[in-house]
């Protein structure tokens, strides 16, 4: 098997773009690979740009062969052959190109081949999917296998994006090229196409095109200079794994700041061994079977090879520029993706070829994963971001705009109650039960428990008030029990006295129920415990009051009212009144007893842990009973209240029951309107203010007598005063 490296016919190579690589199986021995003849449609094109980047390709080609030609562990008694063309990105090219390798070499009749020794048996396409498209067309019909095309990106990628929020500001195809005619069609196209990308809001500009973009990426900053438009700047290109960094000879010396920051999918790629001393090997003065070589140095180091034709160039290239001193914009001495994936290419069809002619495994096929290009995953450290408005804050939520793609909306903050804890949310939600806003309304906080309890300063406060009244009322029974014996004690009723000042004593202990941590028992008893106390306090008022009236009443030689006066009114008055209540907290207890609750919504940032009062009807009857014995004591007391008595109590009872009433009067407006540990708060303020008016207007003037001026403690005294009245 001859080892030289085969001829590369120069003459369909000239831009470069596309390569569709006809490969040959040949069942004999040669030492000349198959020969073809330029065809006649490339001589118009003779003057085109070659694109120094895609030579590497053919070279890789060519390197595939050789190493598979020389090795006979790879294929046994077959050798490989191939057809390079060059279609000019042209349609018309494309087919004829592809006919003519179904048709006898020198021979081109469609459809009809006569050359047995070289039979195509596999087509490698370019990176160029209308170049594939184009070829499958005439191919497909004859069962010669290539490359997936990916021309369904627009079917089956584009409805990814919508599924993972992604919406685009513009989809638009790229313009055709052409290199022949049409070319200032093209231009004005691409000046729109710069146009349309600079003026969009978009920051991430996705490409899915073919090698060539870039010859034209990189126009872009001169483009808008001559548009007089100033690129935004923060854009982001995503480029496919298409596209490959080419340029045009008068691009080499321009900058590559457009391209800075480029996020590029990359085909999987090894280096291959023996390939860069193949590179560096090449020199067109000794590779006179490369057609392509001395194209390739002309552009790639800018000179010229002396001809009849071209003695007067002032450069002339001497054979001896080094491959590995050109920039990569120009030339890559490592093996590029592309070129890696054509290297590959040839081996699978290699490995085909001898599979098939295998006769354990002629029915095996190749799989179409195995020639499919493997990509890597991006990897970058900062994420690129293109949006056409900033992301929603914490606290807010999204809101379409009319008429814009799904992913442009506008921002518009939670409404009460509601919180959003990441950005970009669709809907703000409901925080638990258990949890409030914060004030920014992007996260739900815990609520606290929150009940009066005696370690604050509010509830240190009230027990203090209640300790300090309690006192001063034992104190006052402790003077009434010692003197009990003078006039001022015995008037109006010695056990009335005794009876009120113990019940207020117990009144004012009351709040200490109230104070503290709910519990069942306190729960079940300090609501009914308050109201039979204050209906004892209460009546124990009332029935003085109706003893100073019915006193006077009772002088008179012919009244009927001496009997009730004394205890026989007091003994009737306390009780029925006590009983009436104590019926009416019974009748509560029975049918809907208070109990431990947690109140989760009075308070947004609180839990309330509080005695619910089963049912609000009772404890207003209750109240309401307290206030009837009231507005009757209050009542009679005025009437009283100008009798000619030293020991007259009714001025004092009229003025405790006017401001008993006006406590609890102004109690259920307060009352409702609190919440929380306030609401017990204004309760037991209340049960306090109360009990101190009756304590404070009835029994001090008597201490006073008592303590400060006992002479006026005598029953003459009294009954001159009564007289002088």
């Amino acid at each position: 098997m001859n080892s030289d490296t085969p001829k590369i016919n120069h003459k369909y190579y000239q831009s470069g773009d596309v390569i569709i690589a006809g490969i040959s199986s040949q069942s004999f021995m040669f030492s000349n690979p198959l020969k073809f003849e330029r065809h006649p449609s490339s001589e118009v094109l003779d003057d085109l740009i070659f694109l120094t980047q895609t030579y590497q390709h053919i070279l890789a080609l060519v390197f595939a062969v050789k190493e598979i030609n020389e090795d006979p562990q790879v294929l046994y008694n077959i050798s490989l052959g191939f057809n390079i063309y060059d279609v000019f990105f042209t349609g018309s090219l494309t087919y004829l190109a592809s006919l003519e390798l179904l048709s006898t070499w020198g021979k081109f009749i469609p459809n009809y081949k006569c050359d047995v020794q070289s039979t195509t048996v596999a087509v490698i396409g370019g990176p160029d999917s209308k170049a594939c498209l184009f070829m499958a067309t005439t191919l497909s019909i004859y069962k010669i296998p290539q490359d997936d095309n990916g021309l369904r990106f627009m079917q089956k990628e584009l409805p990814r994006f919508s599924q993972s929020g992604i919406c685009f500001d513009f989809i638009e195809p790229f313009p055709t090229v052409y290199f022949k005619t049409g070319i200032h069609e093209m231009m004005e196209s691409w000046v729109k196409l710069y146009v349309l990308i600079s003026d969009s809001i978009a920051s991430v500009v996705i490409l899915h095109s073919e090698i060539h973009t870039t010859i034209f990426l990189r126009m872009f900053p001169r483009i808008l200079e001559v548009e007089d438009k100033q690129m935004k700047t923060g854009k982001v290109w995503v480029m496919m794994a298409q596209i490959e960094f080419t340029s045009v000879p008068f691009q080499q010396s321009w900058d590559l700041d457009i391209l800075h920051g480029s996020l590029a999918f990359a085909i999987q790629s090894d280096e291959v061994v023996g390939f860069q001393n193949f590179l560096q090997r090449r020199n067109p003065n000794v590779e006179t079977r490369d057609g392509f070589i001395k194209d390739f140095w002309r552009q790639a180091f800018d000179c010229s090879f002396p001809t009849t034709l071209e003695d007067n160039v002032w450069t002339h290239c001497s054979g001896e520029e080094k491959l590995e001193a050109l920039p990569r914009s120009v030339f890559d001495m490592s093996i590029t993706p592309h070129s890696y994936s054509i290297y590959n290419a040839v081996y699978a069809v290699a490995h085909a070829l001898k599979s098939m002619s295998s006769s354990m495994l002629k029915h095996r096929t190749i799989s179409e994963e195995g020639l499919k290009n493997v990509l890597n995953s991006m990897l970058w450290q900062v994420q690129p971001r293109s949006l056409c408005n900033k992301p929603c804050r914490k606290g807010h939520s999204k809101t379409k705009k009319e008429g814009k793609p799904f992913c442009c909306y506008d921002c518009f903050p939670c409404p009460e109650g509601k919180v959003s804890n990441w950005t970009d949310m669709d809907s703000c939600y409901q925080c638990p039960e258990d949890h409030y806003p914060s004030k920014a309304q992007d996260q739900c906080i815990p609520k606290e428990i929150s009940f009066l309890f005696f370690q604050e300063p509010l509830g240190i406060t009230l027990a203090i008030v209640v300790l300090l009244f309690s006192s001063i009322t034992a104190l006052i029974l402790a003077v009434f029990v010692q003197h009990k014996n003078t006039p001022i004690v015995k008037a109006n009723n010695q056990g009335l006295s005794y009876t009120l000042l113990v019940s207020l004593l117990l009144s004012f202990l009351c709040p200490l129920l109230f104070i503290g941590h709910p519990q069942k028992v306190t729960c079940l008893f300090r609501q009914t415990a308050f109201g039979i106390i204050f209906s004892v306090a209460v009546s124990c008022v009332v029935a003085k009051t109706l003893i100073v009236v019915l006193a006077f009443m009772a002088t008179r030689p012919d009244s009927k009212m001496r009997s009730w006066v004394g205890n026989k009114l007091a003994l009737f008055m306390v009780p029925s009144c006590s009983i009436v209540q104590t019926t009416l907290c019974t009748v509560w207890l029975v049918n809907s007893a208070p109990f431990p609750d947690l109140d989760m919504h009075s308070l947004p940032t609180e839990i309330v842990l509080e005695c619910n009062e089963g049912s609000t009807a009772m404890f207003y009857c209750v109240l309401g009973f307290i206030g009837l014995l009231a507005m009757i004591s209050f009542t009679v007391a005025f009437l009283g209240r100008n009798l000619p008595d030293s020991f007259n109590e009714a001025k004092f009872i009229t003025l405790s029951m006017l401001l008993f009433c006006s406590v609890w009067i102004s109690f259920v407006p307060a009352y409702q309107s609190t919440k929380g540990k306030y609401m017990v708060a204004v309760e037991i303020f209340s049960i306090l203010a109360s009990s101190a008016g009756l304590l404070t207007l009835i029994f001090f003037p008597k201490v006073y007598i008592i303590l400060i001026r006992p002479e006026l403690n005598n029953r003459q005294q009294l009954m001159q005063k009564t007289l002088m009245k």
